[in-house]
């Protein structure tokens, strides 16, 4: 009986044994809590947020007392903040932010009227204390290359590399004495060294600095540097590779873009409207209606009339030797006595006078004898200091190098709308 017990006990104890597990002391879980959402220096999480854009015909106070703002505390507002900002110019279709409170009122404590994507005034009352000030989004500015190719005409390449419109203008000023686009030939090309700006790293909000470029027309290089030579007056302007300022006294066309010459100074052209030979001693833009027209240069408004075959027309004094006109507007934006800024607006395409389609006829004078502004040495600005050209010079070579090294695109088909440009030029 014993010999049949003893095994029996110890295979007890070896089964008894395998059956123990491990205890494992499981740590207690970390739960991490949610970062605060920091917005416009406040913490959203401690209100009710509401996004809108202001309809037409909403003010300030209509939006306050849509949440529960009474309107003793909303003239209090006003007059409080009315040094910083005044409420009665809020604009339709502005976005703007209330922080309201958490609770079922949902009362606006903060309205935060967003000027653009990147500026706003917040207006703070959810205390006794109110206040009103600027807000500016950090903004970071990432430096681009780009390269094109001219098929049609700046604007169409420009935007065929997802470029906007703004840096396409910006581009056009830079070069707008040195080069006329309406004269671009296909295969020119430009290389551009600019700013993107953004914020959040993500949100696009626009182009900075064009710091340097090159364009090549009919086999010319056209460098452009931008460069502060004043230490003091801190004006930037754009030189070219031996120092040469690329701003003029005048403008090469009071148009920016979409025109084209239907018509040069000539003094034998024969006039259609007029089945005679009649001198022509200006020089046509053609442009789509209502499109702006630039003064070429500054200067005083000596005229500005409807009168005969002019129809429209503005007259610029630049000084003592050059005077300009401008025909045939469909409205004038300046009155005689007026000083306009090169580059000022000063009326838009028409057809008034004597004209058969929307144009704008640009004469020049010098020293009071109507004469072809393209086949005038007109007047450069002043060039670089001799003291300060050595440093300029130094300055431009890592641009130069980089522009030198940014490859050109390939050849790629033309798109539908370059085809129809090309084939109705």
């Amino acid at each position: 009986m014993k010999k049949i017990i003893l095994p029996f006990i110890i295979l007890c104890l070896f089964f008894s044994c395998k059956k123990e597990k491990k205890v494992v002391v499981q740590e207690p879980v970390k739960v991490e809590k949610p970062k605060p959402v920091i917005a416009y220096g406040f913490n959203l999480d401690d209100y009710t947020v509401i996004n809108d854009t202001i309809k037409n015909g909403e003010s300030f106070g209509v939006i306050m007392d849509r949440y529960h703002v009474m309107y003793p505390k909303i003239n209090e507002i006003a007059t409080k903040i009315k040094d910083t900002f005044d409420v009665r110019r809020v604009r339709t279709g502005r976005a703007y932010t209330i922080l309201a409170s958490k609770d079922s009122l949902e009362q606006a404590q903060v309205f935060i009227y967003k000027h653009n994507k990147v500026e706003a005034t917040i207006i703070d009352f959810k205390d006794s204390i109110i206040s009103a000030y600027k807000y500016r989004k950090k903004i970071k500015v990432v430096e681009k290359e780009i390269a094109g190719k001219i098929y049609s005409n700046l604007s169409v390449t420009m935007d065929s590399l997802k470029l906007k419109p703004t840096l396409t203008n910006t581009v056009a000023d830079i070069y707008a004495w040195t080069l006329d686009f309406y004269r671009l030939q296909k295969g020119d090309t430009f290389k551009l060294i600019y700013e993107e700006k953004f914020i959040n790293d993500t949100t696009f909000v626009g182009y900075g600095e064009v710091k340097a470029a090159i364009f090549t027309h009919g086999g010319e290089d056209l460098y452009a540097y931008k460069f502060v030579a004043d230490s003091i007056k801190k004006i930037p302007e754009y030189y070219d590779q031996d120092g040469n300022m690329l701003r003029r006294a005048f403008l090469k066309s009071p148009i920016k873009f979409q025109y084209r010459i239907s018509s040069r100074y000539n003094l034998r052209r024969k006039i259609a409207l007029y089945g005679r030979v009649k001198a022509h001693r200006g020089t046509d833009f053609a442009a789509p209606y209502g499109t702006p027209i630039m003064t070429t240069a500054s200067g005083t408004v000596v005229e500005s009339a409807r009168r005969g075959g002019n129809g429209n027309y503005v007259k610029v004094k630049h000084n003592s030797t050059y005077t300009t006109q401008y025909l045939h507007m469909k409205r004038r934006n300046v009155r005689v006595g007026d000083y306009v800024k090169q580059g000022d607006i000063i009326g838009w395409v028409g057809m008034t006078g004597n004209t058969s389609g929307p144009h704008v006829c640009y004469r020049f004078w010098k020293y009071g004898r109507q004469v072809d502004p393209f086949r005038e040495k007109l007047p450069s600005a002043e060039p670089l200091d001799p003291k300060i050209k050595p440093t300029y010079l130094e300055y431009i070579k890592p641009f130069k190098k980089q522009l030198d090294s940014i490859k050109l695109p390939k050849p790629e088909p033309l798109s539908f709308k370059e085809k129809e440009i090309l084939a109705t030029n």
